[in-house]
């Protein structure tokens, strides 16, 4: 099957299903590096969206003009070399998508933008070997990483060729080697949410001060130096005891915080409530849209960022 595969990423036809905030962004990608896109979703004011902000989000916004839109889904996918599916958290969906897309594209690689899911249970009713994970970040224009991830069933010559055509599209992927709930990045991202919520409830501190710990302490370093490095960098001995002794003290809770799932129950799920662990009011979600973009395309325009 591999061998029917295009080598460069302008010959390769991708289809991408759900033009919400990941799947247009990801469609964009595709367009800005040559590729041949369809984008399909079942809702066409989402696909109407998804091609103007794509326009917005791309360097050369002609780029979006040769993205065909589809209502239909075997129109979508029927000619496309990989498929990525780009649809809400909800197993059973994905379940059905890559059941149907694996009997209308028999030849495509199917790539699932789950960030939790394990890949095995996404593509349980497909033909496995074509099935993957490719976990874009938010927004997936300007992050650079893609967690390529595999089953114990996927073809490794389907890995490698993924992670090919996303270094040809300007990505950084990296392979997962086990099917692991959260992959990588998602499993690191909660770990620290978990040990956030436990500060506040327990009151060491509020909120806000969390992030203004993260984002002018520790998170600056970030860029430059992870945490691996950051281990050997200062010594492992030193890293050793202090685990030794802060190990005990952290959170080991093995069920959501109390603190969050109280808010949740009582509808305050953030900014688009107006009000979560945070106040929202009007204007606060898009200052932080712009300084989030602002700060991803300083880093993508600075020629000393580390990208590997």
């Amino acid at each position: 099957m591999v061998n029917t595969l295009p080598d460069m990423v302008e010959d390769t036809r991708v289809a991408v299903i759900g033009a919400g905030l990941m799947g247009h962004s990801i469609a964009g990608v595709f367009a800005g590096a040559g590729s041949q896109v369809s984008l399909f979703d079942t809702h066409e004011p989402a696909l109407r969206q998804g091609l103007a902000d794509m326009r917005r989000q791309l360097l050369d916004p002609e780029a979006a003009d040769g993205v065909t839109i589809c209502s239909e889904l075997p129109a979508a996918v029927a000619a496309a070399h990989l498929v990525i599916e780009a649809v809400p958290e909800r197993l059973e969906l994905k379940q059905r998508i890559f059941a149907e897309v694996s009997d209308l594209a028999p030849e495509a690689v199917m790539a699932t933008n789950t960030s939790v899911l394990k890949i095995a249970e996404v593509g349980r009713r497909a033909d496995r070997r074509r099935v993957l994970g490719t976990h874009w970040f938010n927004p997936p224009h300007l992050v650079p990483l893609v967690e390529v991830v595999e089953s114990d069933a996927t073809d490794p010559a389907c890995v490698a060729w993924v992670m090919g055509v996303l270094r040809q599209a300007g990505k950084l992927p990296v392979h997962v080697r086990r099917d692991i709930p959260g992959f990588l990045g998602n499993r690191l991202q909660h770990a620290m949410w978990r040990e956030a919520l436990h500060l506040v409830e327990t009151g060491a501190c509020d909120a806000e001060t969390i992030d203004l710990v993260v984002r002018n302490g520790f998170g600056l370093r970030l860029p430059a130096m992870g945490p691996i490095e950051n281990a050997d960098y200062v010594g492992l001995d030193l890293v050793l005891a202090v685990h030794e002794y802060l190990f005990p003290h952290l959170s080991r809770d093995e069920e959501p915080s109390r603190l969050l799932r109280e808010a949740v129950d009582a509808g305050r799920l953030g900014a688009k409530t107006g009000a979560g662990l945070l106040t929202w009011p009007p204007g606060r979600q898009d200052e932080a849209r712009k300084r989030l973009d602002a700060q991803l395309t300083a880093e993508n325009d600075n020629p000393a960022a580390p990208r590997n």
